[in-house]
Order: structure tokens, then C-alpha cells, then sequence
């Protein structure tokens, strides 16, 4: 009988991670994931990425076939910047160093940066080939592990992905769409945004959980890949769906509190690249994402 390929997934509990796992396990892989700061399933193993020890017990432990790295700072006005980097770079590091470390060469490690490395493009939709320009510190840390880890092309079939913005159940109220979603599900009369007319391309996460095991199945190796659905829609948009999805309208209150400096004003992205890749695969529209979104318990 042959034995089941070995996926070991950091931020397995994290928003993204858990709709993975539950595909990887459908498909016949055998999952371990790695979390912090601590653990309520056997396969799920303790370890700080940003200790390399750790990470290489780990490594040993699990001797993994693939490894998708998740694990990450991803609110953007995240407000300590030494540990966005601490994380976001150096863990990442970790990882490839321990998989060295371990002699261990995974058919393939793909790596989560963000389309936020692209900053405020002047194209209308924004490919792999796009000069990046992060204007964040959460960006800067994300092209840093990029830009660092093309060092390690050479020895480890690494493929990074640059993901959209993407929501769906389980994700924290403290992102956009998630806050949206709750004022209406709670029946209230006003919500607190930002600016109002900012753009983006939002997926589905099972749109992109699927879209990373594909990736990480694919032979595509020393790649950037966008993670999108090449569409985009303004939070005024989004606030309208939902004022007819509930059947009432919602007050918005512009904060300034909440709008950010170096705000990206449109950000869509190409995902030419990605089909080309994995082929088509199930989409899910905007509606399709707030109805599931908004009639969950």
C-alpha cells in the first residue's frame, strides 16, 4: 500500500489553515500543521516559527512531503513592526533553514507572501510582473521574505503566492468585510468604515484554500503566483449587496480614525497566471460569499 504524502501546514489554525486542512484530508494527505501557543489536536504541533529549534524539532518530527507556510502577521495596522518583521521574514527563514537543516527537500514548500507588495499600482489589474512598490510595513516584511527566500530557489522547490484579499466564515472581526457582515447579522443602525470608495479583489477562502493545494501539487517551482479572482468591487458596493441581502439599510459613518495613511486606493489582480497553473477551478461571487457569510451561526 502506498504511503500517504505528508503536508505539514503552519498557521494550520489560523482563518486560512483550517479550510486547508479539511481539503488536504479529504484528498487523501496526510496533514500535521504547526500552531502557537498551544494546541488542542494531536497532529497539530507546538512551535514558535520564530525559533529555529523549534522548528527544526518539527521538521524531524513530521519529515514532511509538502509544506505550505502560512503562518504570519496579516493585519495589515498591525502596531509592532519589529515583530512583523520577526515573524513575517525570520520565521520564514526558519523554515527553509530548518528544512535544510533536517535534510529535507519537500516536493514542493509554498509560501504565503500578499498582493500587498504591489502598493499603489498605476495598472488597472496588477500581474506577476509588476514592479513592487509596498508602502506597509506588513508589506515590506512580506516582499523581504520574497526577495530572501529566491536565495534558497537553488536548493528547495519553493513557490511563493502573492493572495488577494479574501474572506469568508471564521475570519476576525477586525478585518473589513467580517465587520460589514456582523453590523447586519446584529440588526444595527450605523457602522464606523474608512473610505468607502477603495477597490479591491476579494475571494472566497475556499477559492483559495483549493487554489493552494492545487499549487502545491502543480509542478510549477522558482514561481510567483497572484491568488485572485480578477474582479474588482468597492466596500460602498459591498454595503449595498448587504442593505438588500438584509433588507434594510445601514448608516455608514466615515471614522478617521480608520482610515489609513498610504491607503491603496484600487488593487486588482491577473489571475492569467494561476489558471495557467492549476487550470479553472469553483469560483464563488462576492453574493455568493456574503449570503454564506451572513447566514452562518
Amino acid at each position: 500500500m502506498e504511503r500517504m504524502k505528508k503536508v505539514l501546514i503552519t498557521g494550520i489554525d489560523g482563518f486560512t489553515g483550517v479550510y486547508l486542512e479539511e481539503i488536504l484530508i479529504s484528498a487523501g494527505y496526510d496533514v500535521y500543521g504547526m500552531v502557537y501557543p498551544k494546541s488542542t489536536r494531536m497532529a497539530h504541533l507546538v512551535c514558535n516559527i520564530a525559533n529555529l529549534h523549534e522548528v527544526v524539532s518539527v521538521c524531524n518530527s513530521v519529515r514532511p512531503d509538502y509544506v505550505i507556510h502560512l503562518a504570519g502577521i496579516s493585519y495589515v495596522p498591525h502596531s509592532d513592526a519589529r515583530q512583523m518583521y520577526e515573524i513575517n521574514l525570520f520565521g520564514s527563514l526558519n523554515i527553509l533553514d530548518a528544512l535544510l537543516e533536517s535534510g529535507i527537500s519537500p516536493d514542493k514548500i509554498v509560501l504565503a507572501s500578499s498582493s500587498n507588495v504591489y502598493g499603489n499600482p498605476t495598472a488597472e489589474v496588477v500581474d506577476e510582473a509588476t514592479c513592487p512598490a509596498p508602502i506597509s510595513h506588513y508589506a515590506n516584511s512580506k516582499l523581504s521574505m520574497e526577495f530572501t527566500a529566491r536565495n534558497y530557489f537553488d536548493r528547495l522547490n519553493i513557490l511563493i503566492t502573492r493572495p488577494f484579499n479574501y474572506t469568508g466564515v471564521g475570519q476576525g472581526v477586525q478585518f473589513v468585510i467580517p465587520k460589514i457582515v456582523a453590523h447586519f447579522k446584529e440588526r444595527k443602525k450605523e457602522i464606523e468604515l474608512g473610505n468607502l470608495d477603495v477597490v479591491r479583489d476579494f475571494s472566497d477562502v475556499r477559492f483559495v484554500a483549493e487554489a493552494y493545494k492545487k499549487l502545491m501539487e502543480c509542478r510549477a517551482t522558482s514561481e510567483v503566483v497572484n491568488i485572485c479572482s480578477g474582479k474588482g468591487i468597492s466596500l460602498l458596493e459591498i454595503i449595498d449587496k448587504m442593505n438588500l441581502m438584509a433588507d434594510y439599510k445601514i448608516r455608514t459613518v466615515i471614522n478617521p480614525l480608520f482610515v489609513r495613511e498610504n491607503e491603496l486606493k484600487t488593487l486588482i489582480g491577473s489571475n492569467r497566471k494561476l489558471r495557467q497553473l492549476i487550470g479553472e477551478q469553483r469560483t464563488y461571487s462576492i453574493e455568493e460569499t456574503l449570503k454564506w457569510m451572513y447566514d452562518a451561526k
